[in-house]
């Protein structure tokens, strides 16, 4: 770290340099960025281009008192760096460290907890409103991306500034991409406002020479029309301007003196302002200039070539889902695949090449690729819309009203189901069976491995109804392949050991620490079966209930919150069928949001190890057994153990 990077410790010393110091100091910011992000993995490309843009940004803000909102939360590591955490910024995404977004319990700079995208719009608009209705004159400034700008929360929250007009300042910081090229009309009409200087260099002129003429009242409605119509004429539509904003751009937001200058003459304008900011995803790193897609969020790498160090060789769930679909297209030419601007990080990169007439990237738009789905079921095809499960949380109206209440046939392969990671808890994935099971029609599924992945893929888009195939990030067992798919009956368990003195339900991807616990268990003396439940919804209930009256003990495992997961659902069948006298211990995630941190480390923080299976099993049988001996002797009570 250099000696010029020490000296800055808050927004205040950035506001105190001149250009050239800051030109360097973006070039410090810079490597940082890139030398921890290679050790540590991360957001690099999107936060390597907003480097002079955030420079810009406190340059021309006094913050606090003035708020600047970051959307989602990949742009905000030149943000971190110079609001005070410089120093712990080695320690990014790693457990107990720096989070990989906003995170308000973090720093006094962070106004707003971010990591799914497009709210920034509407919640700096909810503190503009409040800091009027309290009296305040502090400027509030949001930073959108176009990708973010894709997502439908943030249009209603441009209309709904538009029609309050407060003063509030969007920045859209445009680098043609989300995570991958961005799709869709509005992705045109921003290249159009790139790439034809015209608008803004014609309407500042005309405004210009209208100052200088003495103007009436007549004149200046003249001129106001004239100077829409050539609004109109060089840019059709002009959408943020019909939207109510001030329209400011486009600025290179690599000129950190054109950035500073464009947003103090939006400061001075009343109501609300868009500033549109070019920048270029990956600046400064070449590798991740050239390929930003793939350096949006990225893992460890080596900086000098720019290659990802390799993990396992075995395939991951979502390389299988991917080749699942291509085989399954080949040979029912109704099933479609749906994607939200996620692509490559679904598996559906060679589908989307083989078969481009049924591939949709909808953009960040899940509420509209669900009722999409649900249309093209309607319509008598098989669509599989491929979404991480906590981005499916957004679409949740959409999965009840469009497709549960209709019975459709639509197929929802959940991607990152469970503990994710260093994103921590905005994309850990432990609330889908919990919002999900409700919904009448909903089947809902999880596979041990990826073999089963596979069978359950093809059984889910043959289903005459919804279903929600769930599974995890990351690679599979190393489990092999069979040729042919296979049918699992719907609502069927697999007994995978049999066992006397305690049942072990698992499900998803905890059925492998199942097996090695009960195997280790037996040593103890404890003979332990295995089920592979495969269903949370329907339950395997003739299953369940055998092994229920046969142990007495029944142990759930889910890499899931407790609250409305797999064990609930279990508790509630031995409650409606009146066995009340079943012990039953659940492992699985507490009420909690779980922090970052990587998943081996997180699974053994919350008990989903297969050494804490193994001690839990083993005390609470010894405690079952010590009551059972204590019970005999008479006269004792065992109401008190």
């Amino acid at each position: 770290m250099s000696d010029f990077l020490k000296k800055i410790n808050s927004p205040k010393d950035v506001q105190s340099l001149g250009y050239s110091q800051l030109n360097k100091l973006a070039e410090e910011i810079r490597r940082l960025i890139i030398d921890t992000v290679a050790k540590n993995g991360g957001h690099l490309a999107p936060s390597l281009g907003v480097v002079e843009l955030t420079l810009g940004l406190y340059k021309a803000f006094h913050t606090p008192p003035d708020k600047i909102l970051w959307d989602v939360g990949h742009q905000s590591y030149a943000h971190k760096i110079i609001t005070g955490r410089r120093e712990e910024f080695c320690t990014l995404r790693q457990f107990g460290g720096l989070s990989g977004f906003l995170c308000p319990k973090e720093s006094k700079y962070d106004f707003f907890k971010t990591g799914h995208s497009s709210t920034s719009i509407s919640a700096a608009l909810g503190m503009a409103v409040a800091r009027d209705l309290n009296g305040e004159k502090h400027k509030i400034v949001t930073v959108i991306g176009d990708g973010a700008l894709t997502g439908g929360m943030a249009f209603e929250a441009l209309n709904n500034a538009g029609h309050l007009k407060k003063d509030l300042i969007v920045v859209l910081n445009d680098n043609e991409m989300s995570i991958a090229q961005n799709v869709g009309a509005l992705s045109g009409y921003l290249a159009r406002l790139r790439t034809d200087p015209m608008y803004t260099r014609g309407k500042e002129e005309l405004e210009q020479l209208m100052r200088k003429i003495p103007v009436g009242t007549a004149l200046l409605r003249l001129g106001l029309r004239l100077r829409d119509s050539l609004k109109y004429l060089v840019v059709p539509g002009m959408i943020f301007e019909e939207m109510g904003f001030i329209y400011l751009g486009p600025v290179d937001g690599h000129d950190i003196k054109k950035i500073a200058s464009v947003l103090q003459r939006a400061k001075n304008i009343k109501g609300p302002v868009l500033v549109h900011v070019l920048t270029k995803k990956g600046k400064g790193y070449q590798p991740a200039e050239k390929n930003p897609g793939r350096f949006h969020g990225v893992g460890p790498f080596d900086q000098a070539s720019g290659k990802v160090y390799k993990g396992s060789n075995i395939p991951s769930y979502t390389d299988i889902f991917g080749r699942t679909m291509i085989r399954l297209a080949q040979k029912h030419e109704n099933i479609v695949a749906i994607t939200a601007a996620m692509t490559g990080g679904t598996g559906l990169t060679n589908f989307a090449r083989l078969y481009p007439r049924r591939f949709f990237d909808v953009g960040i738009a899940e509420q509209h690729g669900v009722t999409m789905a649900a249309g093209l079921a309607a319509g008598g095809y098989r669509p599989v819309v491929a979404i991480y499960s906590t981005f499916l949380q957004r679409a949740y109206d959409q999965i009840l009203h469009d497709v549960c209440l209709q019975k459709l046939p639509v197929t929802f392969a959940i991607d990152r189901a469970g503990i994710v990671g260093q994103d921590g808890p905005t994309h850990h994935g432990l609330f889908d069976f919990s919002y999900l099971r409700p919904l009448p029609n909903m089947v809902i599924m999880a596979p041990k491995d990826e073999n089963e992945l596979q069978h359950m893929l093809a059984t889910a888009t043959r289903h005459p109804g919804p279903v929600a195939l769930r599974y995890p990030r990351g690679t599979g067992v190393g489990s092999v392949l069979d040729e042919k798919f296979m049918r699992i009956p719907i609502g069927q368990a697999e007994v995978l050991k049999k066992g006397s003195n305690v049942a072990l339900l698992a499900i998803g991807n905890t059925v492998r620490p199942a097996l090695e616990a009960a195997v280790a268990l037996k040593d103890r003396g404890i003979s332990a079966a295995v089920i592979n439940a495969r269903f949370v919804k329907p339950l395997d209930e003739e299953c369940i209930l055998y092994y229920a009256k046969r142990t007495g003990v029944l142990f759930t495992l889910e890499e899931h919150v407790l609250q409305g997961g797999f064990g609930s659902a279990v508790l509630e069948l031995l409650s409606a069928r009146g066995l009340r006298n079943i012990r039953v211990h659940r492992f699985g995630i507490p009420d909690v949001f779980v922090e970052h941190g990587s998943p081996a480390e997180l699974r053994e923080k919350y008990g989903l190890t297969v050494r804490h299976i193994i001690r839990t099993v083993a005390n609470k049988m010894a405690h079952i057994k010590r009551a059972k001996r204590l019970k005999n002797i008479k006269g004792f009570d065992t109401k008190t153990c």
